[in-house]
């Protein structure tokens, strides 16, 4: 590639916030804090959904499909991450950052994806609650899985490869705290109103149009939901879905934020923090905001804490 040719003997650097080094230990302690609390929480959705039979719904195969999205969004960029806050080497290979750049926006655009699988399964769960289970057959679950993760790889492919084929020029310095394409296209030398406009297209794909269909589709949830003439009822749906719609709204928000705006906000600092919310705080929020308002979770935390006692 021509871009390899100009920095992979060197790889990148990443300056994260290496302009402010008194507040490096103080980042380097939050973003692990919030790395083992993302690790013990979606561990925990993903161990519960497989260990027990109550959690055995779509729902909750899709939640734990999330939760291991997370941990792999994150994993792919937080150890790098501390490395470079914990002392004065910030480079990462060439390779590494290649690594970096494939495997995030992979795994964020199955995220996109997920989420609005997430709301179709809700909607049909509030709506056509007799027919759910055969609607939601473990084959059609598996179907939108795999629908997921490969729209993702097949987004990851397209924009990667147009950005690391950009030419560099010998420039580096990556002012950010991971390899993200917004960010790797601001070092190139050349002409990137294509890489502009294919970043643009794509993500608008990604976010606006996967937005506008949970929101759509949460208007006929919202309908159905009144027309449940249990107060109980009510509220168990309400729950479930408010939880999945903060999801949607943390996530989405941060990447239209991250990935539609940085050309037109001069702003970078702002842009490497919004960074650091997606790739750090959404992962660990996710597992705290379904289990706090999740009875059934919940439930099945202290089921398996109790077989736990009782064995020992």
């Amino acid at each position: 590639m021509e871009g390899g040719s100009n920095s992979s003997s060197g790889g990148f650097i990443l300056l994260g916030i290496s302009d402010h080094p008194q507040l490096e230990m103080i980042f380097f302690v939050l973003i692990l804090f919030s790395y083992l609390l993302t690790l013990s929480g979606n561990t925990t959705i993903i161990l519960l959904s497989r260990l027990d039979p109550r959690l055995d719904i779509p729902m909750y195969f899709f939640l734990s499909n999330l939760s291991s999205l997370d941990l792999a969004f994150t994993t792919s960029s937080v150890p790098q991450m501390l490395v470079n806050l914990w002392g004065p080497d910030k480079i990462i290979s060439y390779g590494g950052c290649m690594t970096q750049l494939y495997v995030f926006l992979w795994l964020g655009a199955t995220e996109c994806i997920l989420l609005v699988v997430m709301a179709f399964d809700r909607y049909i769960a509030v709506c056509r609650p007799l027919h759910y289970m055969t609607i939601m057959n473990p084959r059609l679950c598996w179907l939108l899985v795999a629908v997921c993760w490969l729209g993702g790889l097949g987004n990851s492919l397209i924009q990667s490869t147009l950005t690391l084929k950009l030419p560099f020029c010998g420039h580096q310095r990556v002012d950010n705290f991971l390899c993200e394409v917004p960010a790797i296209i601001k070092l190139a030398c050349g002409d990137t109103s294509l890489n502009e406009a294919v970043l643009n297209g794509v993500c608008t794909f990604f976010t606006a149009v996967p937005l506008s269909i949970i929101l759509i589709s949460y208007c006929f949830i919202a309908r159905a939901v009144l027309k449940i003439r249990s107060a109980e009822g009510q509220q168990k749906a309400f729950n479930t879905c408010l939880s999945h719609l903060v999801v949607v709204f943390l996530f989405y928000g941060s990447a239209i934020y991250g990935y539609l705006l940085p050309a037109k906000s001069s702003n970078q600092d702002q842009g490497k923090f919004i960074s650091l919310f997606y790739s750090v705080v959404t992962p660990m929020v996710n597992p705290l905001i379904y289990t706090l308002r999740n009875k059934e979770v919940k439930g099945a935390l202290r089921r398996l804490l109790g077989k736990r006692r009782e064995v020992g």
